[in-house]
């Protein structure tokens, strides 16, 4: 793996093909997996942006075929990922409805042991404009284990408890979208808020753990990881994402 955009101290953003790299991954390397695939929702529709018209269109990587093509691209990059995870390793996989049941179900049949579901309920999402539907509000992230026998994932319950008011936390998650000062360096279609990743990663990891992300677009999960001093390696194969998650990285002030 040769192709870094990034490289300095514990993270690394790599150029490349996810399922290449993947491969190239040594045997349970990885502590956590945190993964915003393609939604596949590219399909010439129009959604709403900041209260006009725009395309659904996010590029050639948001588009498939056929149900069975994105089944199968699910099962493809889901198994690279199981064989890399540690023994008690978890994985988290954001998605809509678009994408989201076809994970589930490429998880069960990897092997995996789906922990929760949790729902991301949006406090500002974009109105729908056909008002042919209820508005579309939520997101899924599913959290799943390797389900090796004996195998105990890692789960901070008293740090979670203590976030949430010393109150057990609940598997709804209330938040704005990405703010505009997050996207100063760039933007991304689907850029995910940093309070949602540090809420993932430190619900189930520990400093100085390794998190990969194998869909890093601008970079947010390595962003998150370095403030809270995790590891990270993020993959993707779009030169200018990397380009805008380099300089993020660069401008943190810890």
């Amino acid at each position: 793996m040769n192709n870094f955009v990034y490289n300095y101290a514990d993270t690394k953003l790599l150029l490349s093909d996810t399922f290449e790299a993947l491969s190239k991954f040594k045997f349970e390397s990885v502590d956590m997996i945190f993964a915003d695939p393609p939604y596949f929702l590219s399909n010439g529709g129009f959604s709403n942006s900041g209260g006009k018209v725009v395309s659904v269109n996010k590029g050639d990587w948001d588009k498939i075929e056929s149900l069975e093509e994105k089944y199968l691209f699910n099962r493809r990059w889901l198994s690279l990922c199981r064989n890399i995870l540690t023994k008690n390793g978890t994985l988290w996989v954001s998605g809509s409805l678009h994408n989201i049941y076809s994970v589930g179900m490429a998880l069960e049949q990897e092997g995996y042991k789906i922990l929760n579901n949790i729902t991301w309920q949006k406090t500002n999402p974009a109105p729908n404009l056909s008002k042919r539907y209820f508005t579309h509000s939520t997101e899924t992230i599913l959290w799943a284990r390797k389900n090796e026998k004996n195998a105990k994932h890692y789960y901070n319950y008293e740090l979670m408890k203590e976030i949430n008011g010393n109150r057990q936390m609940k598997d709804v998650w209330t938040g704005a979208l990405t703010s505009q000062s997050e996207k100063v360096m760039g933007k991304h279609p689907t850029q995910k808020p940093e309070y949602l990743l540090e809420r993932i990663i430190l619900a189930s990891t520990k400093k100085n753990d390794v998190i990969l992300d194998p869909f890093v677009g601008s970079g947010t999960t390595c962003v998150v990881a370095k403030k809270l001093g995790r590891k990270s390696i993020g993959i993707d194969n779009n030169i200018e994402y990397l380009e805008i998650a380099k300089r993020r990285l660069e401008n943190i002030v810890i």
